[in-house]
């Protein structure tokens, strides 16, 4: 697991760094002069926790007034699974705990998506099927890409109750990744 852990940080760092950093006059949006632009997408790639199988691909997109999350995970046990942008994209502890609690800036108690105030990380929950596979695809209104980029994305084990505190109830994490800048189209 050591190992695991050891190329999923490589391939964050790798995924954080390489991204283009052209600066561009006409693309600053109100950032100073010579700032680079903003993300307009972010990948996270989804490895398993000791001892559990889950994987899978989640893109994130900015949009107007939202941030689109889509994706599968891959390995689930059917049915519902809590799904969160956690604090830290600190992969380190094989359970994923270093990935830290949800990311909440507002400090807000943990709620559903469509909840008035909820963590700006509560994305409430994926529903896999009898085949394991959970397609993602959900508009996080409010949420800014550009401050998800380093922290990580959690799959949890069971259902989020979208009102437990602080975080759902949704027990172990089955599966985490770093999210990173990707490369544009």
């Amino acid at each position: 697991m050591v190992k695991l852990n050891s190329l999923i940080l490589a391939l964050a760092a790798a995924a954080l760094f390489a991204a283009p950093q052209t600066i561009r006059a006409d693309h600053h949006e109100g950032h100073g002069e010579g700032a680079p632009p903003l993300p307009t997408e972010a990948v996270a790639v989804l490895a398993p926790t000791e001892g559990n199988n889950v994987k899978g691909l989640i893109m994130l997109t900015k949009k107007d007034g939202y941030v689109h999350v889509w994706g599968e995970v891959h390995g689930l046990t059917p049915g519902e699974h809590g799904f969160h942008i956690h604090e830290f994209g600190d992969l380190r502890k094989p359970d994923g705990t270093s990935a830290g609690g949800h990311f909440n800036p507002d400090g807000h108690d943990h709620g559903g998506p469509g909840d008035e105030k909820h963590h700006a990380g509560d994305l409430g929950n994926i529903t896999a099927g009898d085949d394991g596979v959970a397609k993602v695809d959900i508009k996080a209104k409010g949420l800014h890409l550009h401050f998800t980029v380093g922290r990580s994305i959690v799959v949890h084990a069971g259902k989020d109750d979208l009102k437990s505190q602080p975080s759902g109830d949704a027990g172990p994490r089955v599966a985490v990744g770093v999210i990173g800048i990707a490369q544009s189209k």
